[in-house]
């Protein structure tokens, strides 16, 4: 699920640092209070980072409830933005990029890191 955009209406990325010990509840309140946009939006994807960039949740309303997503990359770190604390909206492309180990964000340049315009 998490490799295929195509049944996201939107993909917001929450860059810099999230607690992932944060259940459903704990990061929905996060998107309300914090972003002020509304966890409830259905096909809206919100993405968090811990401190270890070899996991990411996944937070997304299906109409009847709330579907939590956790994934642990067994090789490889994901190129996670961690300048600012804000949500961004992503495109399907840079989500695509993001899901499969290349930077979403130009001002992210680690020596391993492959970046594609």
């Amino acid at each position: 699920m998490f490799k295929d955009a195509a049944d996201f209406k939107k993909v917001y990325i929450a860059c810099g640092y999230t607690d992932l010990r944060c259940g459903i509840d704990g990061l929905a309140d996060e998107i309300q209070n914090h972003y002020q946009l509304d966890p409830f939006d259905e096909g809206s994807l919100f993405l968090f980072c811990g401190r270890k960039t070899d996991r990411i949740k996944g937070l997304l309303w299906e109409g009847d409830g709330f579907l939590l997503l956790y994934k642990r990359l067994d090789n490889g770190r994901y190129q996670w933005p961690r300048s600012a604390a804000e949500l961004r909206q992503m495109s399907m492309e840079q989500y695509q990029r993001l899901m499969t180990g290349l930077c979403v964000d130009p001002s992210i340049h680690p020596s391993n890191a492959r970046y594609i315009k």
